[in-house]
């Protein structure tokens, strides 16, 4: 059923999967690997442009002619949304919120580029102020005789999940076999209920454990099993094929979108021994957390640990303060 539900090819698949040598020795494990889904393509890539193959084929389907989608300032969905509706001859609009801003830096400057028109909902962040903000937009363009497709924040739908469930597929065709530990990022939860249900069709005996950006774990933990069963519906699936136990970590982040000491510390480490880029708000907080994980003995450092690399690259250029003391630069 997988390869029966419609998608448009939008991410350059498959993704390499890579050996972080230098890394793995430093925490001591057996291996480690990076799946590097940053290198999706579509507007500097990330993992969003997997979900975004199947929501778009909603959106073609329907015959809408604009997209709106909502996020914080910086929001890589928001800035891969505008992209795909680009590439597809839509329009697009987008809902953003969080604090105030006066220079447009790194996915808020791509969303320009992109001809995005923007609301900004200044110093709120709320999910639900968002969405509905989103839908009073979607109404005046019913309105003035468009035809809108809504998508929710992150792309985080059964539909859109089903991004992740190929991408299990996917990375189980680039290992040699045995179970493997995987590690993603979780914001609103549909990359990880992909990754769990597709774990289970394609890598049984793996496990999958995702680190929180922005929910405590027991939110998560509802928000992926529901959308693992809207997933499971698309794919006529009665029952998983086990137990759908959803394991996250909630430790690693303080507020949405604020960089964290250790964060910081994971893509220093990151950058320096293996040349590869985090961001201070997804990746950067979910290596933090996969380091902590190795240290603490949950991670099994026997069995080989996949990172799934969400992206965020574009994150890193509205941060210079932030990095500005790491300089290590002489004027002559």
């Amino acid at each position: 059923m997988l390869d029966a539900i419609e998608r448009i090819p939008l991410a350059l698949l498959p993704t390499p999967l890579e050996p972080a040598m230098r890394l793995g020795k430093h925490l001591g494990v057996s291996r480690l690997l990076i799946k590097r889904d940053d290198l999706t393509g579509l507007a500097m890539g990330g993992n969003k442009a997997r979900k975004l193959e199947y929501d778009f084929a909603e959106v073609v389907r329907q015959r809408c002619d604009v997209v709106l989608t909502v996020g914080g300032v910086q929001s890589n969905h928001a800035r891969m949304t505008a992209a795909a509706a680009r590439r597809l001859g839509l329009d697009v609009k987008l809902v953003l919120g969080g604090p105030d801003f006066t220079e447009y830096q790194g996915n808020l400057l791509l969303n320009t580029l992109l001809g995005a028109e923007v609301r900004f909902l200044k110093n709120n962040d709320q999910n639900e102020d968002l969405e509905a903000a989103m839908h009073e937009w979607v109404q005046e363009l019913q309105q003035r005789g468009a035809k809108p497709y809504p998508i929710p924040i992150g792309g985080s739908t059964g539909r859109g999940a089903l991004g992740y469930v190929r991408a299990m597929r996917e990375l189980a065709n680039q290992l040699d076999g045995g179970p493997v530990q995987i590690v993603v990022p979780v914001g609103s939860c549909g990359t990880l209920a992909g990754a769990v249900l597709g774990a289970q069709l394609f890598l049984p005996g793996s496990r999958v454990v995702g680190i929180s950006v922005s929910r405590t774990a027991i939110a998560i933990a509802a928000k992926t099993a529901e959308i693992m069963g809207e997933s499971m519906k698309l794919l006529q699936l009665l029952h998983p094929p086990s137990k759908p136990g959803v394991e996250a970590y909630d430790s690693y982040f303080d507020e949405y979108g604020v960089a964290t000491p250790d964060g910081l510390e994971a893509i220093r480490l990151t950058a320096r021994l293996e040349g590869l880029l985090l961001d201070p708000v997804y990746t950067g907080k979910a290596m933090a957390g996969l380091i902590d994980l190795v240290k603490r003995n949950v991670l099994d450092r026997s069995v080989p640990i996949v990172f799934i690399h969400t992206g965020g690259l574009p994150i890193l250029f509205a941060h210079e303060q932030t990095f500005h003391s790491w300089a290590l630069c002489t004027k002559l």
